[in-house]
């Protein structure tokens, strides 16, 4: 045995946290092109042009996609909800979990590689970042100069810097716009009249864009997103991932274009390492299945260019199934196996929590009523001629439209609906999307009754104006009456 040999001896406990930690490498992705990442584009393109510009839109005078947390209601176009509408927002997470088990039975991280927002975010801020400094080995240049820095590399920094947070801030104004009216959030900010919470939130999620985004990249999808570490128990033999074909590919190696690889013994992969220059994780997919793997299909694109130059057939990283490479099957006969039983599980579940949320939301009656017996004031007589009962009654109108409703309520002989001037209440006008709690009294003659407690109800009818049509909305709320000895 060797005398260095460390048997027997303590390690020091500077060795085991040096073995335990890995300094984070910065990674420089090459830019590519080719099928996934014209992709990658139109949906960055989309999604932003979606977050972004939804804000602006009006919808019969106001914004037309508003959460208003203060009012406590929620505007999505011809919708308003509320907080008794948390249902429609339990299906919303429900479907959108079902949805996201659904993609990636199919065809792996999906969401990560195409629609994630911090897949999205940091392809525009490495687009900013090509743009300003140059691709990859032009930026791995730049950083390796050494202090002190010359004119140019202060140039394309601030440069890069600036439009990063340019973009932060526009994305954290255009999110803070879903909770508070958009023009009068811009309105304030051109005023310098911006609220302490509203500039906390504005300044919160502008860091977070921009060090998310332009500093911590592939450290989010590797270390801090939940999805990457259970996205395993989630895919099988069948599921469509971003793989590379070893049966192919190895032995790897480097050759000259017109050698025949065959007789050298060697695979199709040239050993380039393009795949991994793309990658925005860094990754190498040669080595198998990873959980850092996003599936954005940027090393497809850069193998497949490298595939044509050398005269190979394409498809040497591909999306594929792991049965497909095992029983050397194509494409199209892997797709064969998509429909298997978690997959139709899944479209089960999603066909009918869908079909039960759309079906809710259409019948859903605009009219609310809530009925709420005063339990403080006690039955009483006034004047010896009427029995009263107190009562508050909150009137909800989730419509776009005005509404005219009409009380009355039965269960009792003689049975008055007064307001607090003792006024007869027929008739209430309710505005669009708003609340009316009114207290009223309810009243019945002396004597007609037998002290006790007895159930009455409230019948609520609301006549609603949607264009030249009338639409009736009725309401029946229980509630009790008591008569005293």
């Amino acid at each position: 045995m060797s005398d260095n040999s460390p048997v027997g001896k303590p390690i020091p406990i500077d060795v085991i946290e040096e073995s335990l930690y890995e300094v984070r490498r910065k990674i420089y992705p090459r830019s590519v092109s080719g099928l996934f990442a014209r992709w990658r584009f139109i949906l960055v393109f989309a999604t932003q042009l979606l977050f972004y510009g939804l804000p602006w839109v009006s919808w019969n005078g106001r914004q037309a996609v508003l959460f208003d947390l203060i009012q406590r209601k929620f505007y999505i176009f011809g919708v308003v909800l509320w907080p008794q509408d948390v249902i429609y927002l339990t299906l919303l997470l429900i479907l959108s979990a079902l949805a996201l088990f659904l993609f990636t039975a199919i065809a792996g991280r999906l969401f990560c590689g195409y629609a994630c927002p911090q897949t999205v975010y940091t392809e525009i801020f490495m687009w900013i970042e090509r743009k300003v400094e140059g691709d990859r080995f032009a930026r791995i240049r730049l950083d390796g100069e050494e202090w002190p820095w010359g004119i140019r590399k202060w140039r394309l920094k601030i440069t890069k810097h600036f439009l990063w947070l340019l973009i932060a801030f526009w994305t954290g104004f255009t999110f803070i716009g879903y909770f508070t009216p958009i023009e009068t959030l811009a309105a304030a900010i051109l005023h310098l009249a911006l609220g302490p919470w509203q500039t906390f939130w504005l300044c919160f999620y502008s860091f977070a864009t921009w060090g998310n985004a332009g500093f911590m990249r592939e450290q989010v999808c590797k270390y801090m997103c939940p999805y990457a570490r259970f996205q395993s128990v989630m895919v099988d033999k069948d599921t469509f991932l971003v793989t590379y074909d070893k049966v192919r590919g190895e032995p790897r190696g480097s050759r000259s274009k017109s050698a025949d690889h065959a007789t050298l013994g060697l695979g199709d992969c040239v050993d380039c390492s393009i795949c991994v220059q793309v990658c925005p994780t860094g990754i190498d997919i040669r080595d198998g299945l990873q959980y850092m793997c996003i599936g954005c299909g940027a090393c497809i694109d850069a193998c497949d260019q490298v595939m044509e130059k050398v005269d190979y057939p394409k498809g040497l990283i591909r999306y594929t199934t792991e049965r497909a490479i095992e029983d050397k099957e194509t494409n199209q006969s892997a797709i064969r196996h998509i429909l298997r039983p978690r997959v139709l599980i899944y479209m089960a579940f999603i066909t009918v929590l869908t079909s039960a949320f759309l079906i809710s939301l259409i019948t859903r009656n605009p009219l609310r009523v809530d009925v709420m017996r005063d339990r403080g004031a006690l039955a009483r007589e006034v004047d010896g001629v009427r029995v009263e009962n107190i009562y508050r009654i909150q009137i909800m109108n989730a419509s776009e439209n005005n509404m005219n409703v009409r009380v009355k309520a039965t269960g009792l002989d003689d049975l008055k609906i007064l307001n607090s001037q003792g006024q007869v209440v027929t008739e209430i006008e309710v505005g669009p999307a708003s609340n009316l709690l009114i207290p009223v009294k309810v009243s019945t003659t002396v004597g007609a009754h037998e002290p006790g407690n007895y159930p009455i109800h409230f019948d609520v009818i609301g006549q609603e104006k949607s264009g030249n049509e009338m639409i009736t909305r009725t309401r029946d709320e229980k509630s009790s009456f008591i008569v005293p000895r």
